[in-house]
């Protein structure tokens, strides 16, 4: 069973998102918040494997809410535009997937259930954003374990950090989609690293990947 939480200021749009939820063999929405504040109440008390977060929430916003609450569970950020100027920010806070709210119902089932299985979710947009952003600022230092990583597994993060799926790593690679399953794992582990999306963000800031690089 797939526990969810809800934190949207508007009141019709968390009924909207408990309804299309509830009707899913496996999902439980186990509460709602209408504000930051209040979202991470609800993680202390429920603690649901994923939290549907509004980016603008009054009290305590979503992002900062999502810092306090990324280490419980994984958050799912809801947003506007995709090209939301929090995406960046949101990432670096601890966000593992953006969704649109705009978004029809099978895609939020669908994000829902990737999130949850401990996968991040981020559309080639927001990929684009990412990069976009990172060429604007310059390389920090090598996150601690880079130098721990086999060359196969640096080749892998890089094709994450450029948004491929496993499934096009294999293919680029020329090896099973189980194998590079493995390597995601390993690297997340070495690099002590929660989810791909962490990953993006340290594959970038160590100059590991350049924005701009094919």
């Amino acid at each position: 069973m797939i526990r969810v939480a809800l934190a949207d200021d508007q009141a019709l749009v968390r009924t909207g998102f408990r309804l299309i939820l509830q009707a899913e063999e496996g999902v439980e929405v186990v509460g709602e918040a209408e504000n930051g504040a209040a979202a991470v109440r609800l993680v202390e008390e429920t603690a649901p494997d994923v939290i549907l977060m509004d980016v603008r929430m009054p009290v305590l916003d979503g992002i900062e809410a999502t810092r306090r609450v990324a280490g419980a569970t994984r958050v799912l950020v809801l947003t506007t535009f995709d090209l939301d100027e929090v995406v960046f920010e949101a990432i670096r806070a601890g966000a593992s997937g953006f969704l649109l709210k705009t978004s029809p119902a099978d895609d939020l089932v669908r994000a829902v259930r990737i999130v949850a299985a401990g996968d991040s979710l981020l559309s080639p947009s927001i990929t684009r954003r990412l990069v976009e952003e990172f060429a604007r600022r310059p390389v920090a230092s090598e996150p601690s374990g880079l130098d721990e990583l086999t060359p196969r597994e640096l080749d892998v993060l890089r094709l994450m950090a450029r948004g491929h799926s496993n499934a096009e790593i294999a293919a680029e690679l020329f090896v099973e989609p189980s194998t590079v399953k493995s390597h995601v794992a390993s690297i997340l582990a070495k690099l002590d690293l929660r989810d791909r999306a962490q990953a993006v963000v340290a594959a970038y800031e160590s100059g590991l990947v350049v924005a701009g690089s094919s």
